[in-house]
């Protein structure tokens, strides 16, 4: 299926978040952790989109809590969470929000999956590229373009 091309620099800021109108999954270890065609994403200038996944649409028993957290000015406080499948652990691998800001309470305890911890992440069938970053999750598809934030030096953009 064609795609239109998105652009990182029209996406705005503050941030907008829209339903994912697509089939998206996670795998850790062998095993689909997250699947979903109910997720949503968040899209930022220079930041490729960020998908979360509805927790019903997830293998909540595969997470635990991990005791970091981090603050967004918009979406508010984060909680971490590590993966774990068949005792082998994948940590800070996906995040929530448990009370997000007004414009972000869709989000509320939907879980984001780390890209580049994950042993593949998929939208429509396409495995996603990773953000280059620690911090941020943006999965990078074919029919995005950048430049996009994260790498060293493009942190601040």
């Amino acid at each position: 299926m064609a795609r239109i091309k998105e652009s990182v620099w029209d996406y705005p800021r503050p941030p907008r978040l829209e339903p994912a109108r697509h089939h998206l999954k996670v795998v850790f270890f062998g095993k689909t952790v997250a699947e979903t065609r109910s997720g949503l994403r968040v899209l930022e200038t220079s930041s490729p989109p960020t998908y979360y996944f509805p927790p019903n649409d997830v293998l909540l028993d595969s997470l635990r809590p991990n005791p970091q957290h981090s603050l967004c000015e918009f979406k508010g406080c984060a909680n971490y969470w590590d993966v774990v499948v068949n005792g082998q652990i994948r940590e800070m691998a996906a995040w929530s929000y448990p009370s997000p800001g007004n414009d972000y309470s869709q989000l509320a305890d939907c879980l984001a999956f780390y890209p580049g911890r994950a042993e593949a992440c998929f939208i429509d069938g396409e495995q996603v590229a990773a953000q280059s970053s620690e911090f941020y999750g943006g999965w990078i598809t074919s029919w995005l373009t950048g430049p996009f934030k994260g790498a060293p030096g493009t942190e601040a953009w």
